[in-house]
């Protein structure tokens, strides 16, 4: 049994937390390299394709960014990035050595992605359900991770299926259990879910967190994911949908460093046995019998006149049943750490 552990790949959810600044959009990009992240993942959309003018906000969008109008149609249109403001974050990504990433919301925003040549698809949440976006993204015959915050395990498989009977190889989808709550209370979080989603639809596997810190993402990680994604803020106060479930920039330097040693603490072998270094610590660990009396040659040993002590590099405690009994064969003093020549 050996775990060949691949490389966790962070994502870090810039969104549309750059309030429509291509400035704040810019700084995102330097939090998520300076934190080391894979990618940093923007959103590709034009509000007119995605809400009519008269869908309402979620509940957190209201609470979060406050401001009597209620529609989503306007603040989207607020969020949009332009084309050149697309060419000039992918340049920037590039200097800052990160990967650029952005998620579409309809079949011209995979066409239009595609074109920039970014080489991988994100399904949102949202759009688990849209059986003509599913089918773009699928016809790219690139790499897709699905979001299923909403969804319930016969749906995820539905959508899954539409990706593979629409060409898509089922090795480049990666599933990503999430919650479509902003933050997500722990209590909702469901992190078995994840295991679930691979043990029943044998796909890769990650998790795409919106719970408030960084413990749940690590947990994943133990727990098998190979891709986490996590919004990133300059600062949970800004107004804005997604501001208060993101992670500032010392959070995400805390997250990645954290993943990154938990990768290594679960990459071992699975065999229980001592590793390298702790291997010059047995002798001074354990215990070997020693003397608790001074003895005179001939006497017989009992269990009065041994004791267990440290160090461990003499006859080893598991023998105290085979040594009662027998004699030793010369003067030996109190303390005195056995060895098999001294007894007959």
């Amino acid at each position: 049994y050996t775990k060949e552990m691949k490389k966790v790949i962070i994502i870090a959810e810039a969104g549309v937390n750059h309030n429509g600044d291509i400035k704040l959009a810019k700084k995102l990009i330097d939090v998520a390299s300076e934190a080391k992240a894979d990618y940093v993942k923007f959103q590709s959309f034009k509000a007119s394709k995605l809400v009519s003018p008269k869908a309402k906000k979620a509940d957190y969008q209201i609470k979060n960014i406050g401001g009597n109008d209620n529609t989503q149609y306007k603040m989207l249109k607020r969020l949009e990035l332009s084309h050149e403001n697309h060419l000039e974050l992918i340049s920037y990504c590039k200097s800052k050595n990160i990967n650029f990433f952005s998620t579409a919301f309809d079949v011209d925003g995979v066409s239009y992605l595609s074109s920039l040549d970014i080489g991988i698809f994100k399904i949102p949440s949202g759009e688990l359900t849209n059986f003509p976006f599913l089918k773009a993204i699928a016809k790219t015959g690139a790499p897709a991770i699905l979001s299923t915050g909403m969804a319930n395990l016969k749906e995820v498989e539905k959508s899954v299926n539409v990706l593979v009977s629409n060409g898509l190889n089922k090795d480049l989808i990666t599933v990503l259990h999430c919650n479509t709550e902003y933050p997500t209370p722990m209590s909702d979080v469901n992190l078995m879910a994840m295991k679930t989603i691979k043990e029943k639809l044998d796909v890769s596997i990650g998790y795409s967190d919106h719970t408030l810190g960084i413990e749940v993402p690590i947990a994943a990680v133990a727990l098998g994911a190979e891709v986490i994604e996590k919004h990133i803020t300059l600062d949970r106060g800004m107004k804005g949908p997604d501001h208060k479930a993101s992670l500032e920039p010392n959070e995400l330097k805390q997250m990645v460093k954290s993943i990154r040693n938990i990768e290594k603490a679960i990459s071992g072998n699975g065999i229980k046995v001592a590793s390298l270094s702790e291997l010059k610590n047995i002798s001074i660990a354990r215990k070997s019998i020693h003397l608790s009396k001074d003895l005179k040659s001939d006497s017989v040993i009992t269990e009065e006149n041994i004791i267990a002590l440290r160090p461990g590099d003499g006859i080893c405690c598991m023998n105290w049943q085979n040594i009662i009994g027998k004699k030793i064969n010369k003067d030996l003093q109190k303390f005195t750490k056995l060895k098999w020549e001294d007894i007959s």
